[in-house]
């Protein structure tokens, strides 16, 4: 490596431990989860005066994939002296707070089985770990959008379950596929964001 150069700046790698990872967590619990359903509130009434067939195609397929991952990626924005692979790995644990928050709710209080909701979860996660790549990497709105379009096939595919296999289930595989190809490919990143 050698010596720093005059203009250089030695900034240490920062890994993230148990506390910071269960923060985020936490994280995808109390800010993302309230501010979901704050903005919800609002956009929901946007569609209100559509058929209901109409209203909820707005509010689920259009909607709420820009709010939830938005939401999810919020507390990603004041990460300092990251590293792309941490910033991912916090960005996980964001998204699996508030898929967590989302299961418990499909499951205990609407009684969804189990098993369909489990994608979900990790969709979730996987979702908000592209969007923190972005973040990493100067180009959050790009990976933002592509998060929201992943998103946008799934909740499309839920108010149409004859198409749930066609598209719902590739643009699960292609999340989980893009985030751990994105996650390799951080993990090769020396640069402190």
């Amino acid at each position: 490596m050698g010596t720093l150069q005059q203009n250089e700046v030695s900034v240490p790698v920062h890994t993230p431990d148990f506390a910071e990872k269960l923060f985020f967590f936490l994280s995808g619990i109390v800010t993302s989860v309230p501010l979901t359903l704050f903005v919800g509130t609002f956009t929901d009434s946007l569609c209100v005066a559509l058929p209901l067939f109409y209203a909820s195609f707005c509010a689920v397929a259009i909607f709420a994939p820009f709010v939830e991952e938005f939401a999810k990626a919020f507390p990603l924005f004041y990460r300092h002296c990251e590293t792309p692979k941490s910033l991912m790995m916090l960005g996980f644990m964001v998204g699996l707070g508030f898929g967590f928050t989302e299961f418990l709710l499909y499951v205990f209080v609407l009684g969804a089985p189990v098993y369909v909701r489990v994608p979900g979860l990790f969709f979730h996660a996987a979702s908000t770990s592209i969007t923190a790549y972005g973040v990493a990497t100067k180009k959050p709105l790009i990976y933002y959008l592509g998060s929201v379009l992943l998103h946008f096939a799934i909740n499309f595919a839920s108010l149409f379950p004859s198409l749930w296999l066609i598209i719902a289930i590739p643009a699960l595989i292609l999340t989980f596929w893009w985030s751990w190809r994105l996650y390799e490919k951080a993990s090769k990143m020396s640069f402190v964001t």
